[in-house]
């Protein structure tokens, strides 16, 4: 038994084929399922059922893929462990990031985190919370920035800032300062499922929308959300860092919310057995350093619960 084998093993949970493995890890696909073969041998159990498609764990495997993961952040562990006695900050970094918030965070750290770390290898991907929270569990991911609090145990989370909502409305409101109950929900335009910022303003405005409109519409991005405000009429709702990339024009739509201002807390999320700190401290620091002065601070606005959407 190797480690080689372990992470293979792994990339086979993660892909579910042997030929999408392989190229994962950038051998050949022989060379990979004599590996596994080699090791179930050794076991003398399947750790996968060949016969589904995707290839799937068998329910012997699947305390060995458990084990596989625990025996590689143990030896990701001493390598941490050797870099702090260094005082390197180095290596790779995956990080799962969420749709709402990948556009208009990355930009503000990402450059300057890679020109003060060149010998970081940073993996950057756009993920639901579903997919990260999963991802992370099974080692897949280092971390998550996401919007939190989470109800998974398995998972640490540090608050990184708290954004509050805006309304982005077509149309004029009576009010400068608006409450929930003040949107009409018939012309709320949202993203779709599976976003948890949806749910979010589900929870916020106390609804599960209907709408007997002639037109109804579930968008991917906040950027798409904005555009059928734009040309379209009606209103929706946006965090503080989707406004900064605003027009002059598209500025006076904004209201905000009347005190206490719902927000949403942002996190950066681990497994509870995560090794890599320097590296995660360091893009901590790099992304506070970078972030703008926000409206709202920790503790003075009303955080807005994630829910099930």
């Amino acid at each position: 038994m190797n480690i080689q084998q372990l992470e293979y093993i792994l990339a086979v949970e993660e892909h579910g084929s042997f030929s999408k493995a392989a190229e994962s890890r950038f051998i050949s696909q022989p060379a990979l399922s004599m590996m596994v073969q080699k090791l179930e041998d050794e076991l003398d159990i399947k750790i996968f059922d060949r016969s589904k498609q995707p290839i799937i764990p068998t329910d012997a495997g699947e305390p060995v893929l458990e084990q596989a993961r625990v025996v590689l952040r143990e030896i990701s562990r001493l390598y941490e462990i050797t870099r702090q006695q260094r005082e390197m900050i180095s290596g790779e970094l995956s990080i799962g990031i969420i749709p709402t918030l990948a556009p208009y965070l990355l930009p503000l750290f990402l450059k300057s985190f890679l020109e003060k770390y060149p010998p970081v290898h940073l993996k950057i991907y756009e993920h639901t919370t579903e997919t990260i929270v999963e991802k992370l569990k099974k080692g897949q991911l280092d971390a998550g920035l996401l919007v939190t609090p989470l109800p998974q145990a398995f998972l640490n989370e540090t608050p990184l800032f708290y954004e509050s909502f805006y309304v982005y409305a077509h149309d004029e409101f009576a009010k400068n300062y608006l409450l929930p109950e003040d949107i009409n929900p018939d012309e709320l335009w949202l993203l779709e499922e599976g976003h948890c910022l949806r749910s979010q303003i589900l929870n916020l405005c106390e609804l599960r929308k209907k709408s007997n409109a002639q037109l109804e519409f579930e968008a991917g991005s906040i950027d798409t959300l904005i555009k059928m405000v734009d040309h379209q009429s009606g209103v929706t709702i946006v965090p503080e860092l989707a406004t900064l990339t605003l027009s002059k024009e598209q500025r006076k739509r904004l209201r905000p919310f009347a005190p206490p201002v719902p927000v949403r807390e942002v996190s950066l999320v681990t497994h509870r057995d995560f090794v890599k700190k320097s590296l995660i401290e360091a893009l901590r620091q790099e992304v506070l350093a970078s972030l703008p002065k926000l409206a709202v601070k920790a503790g003075e606005g009303e955080r807005v619960e994630i829910g099930k959407g």
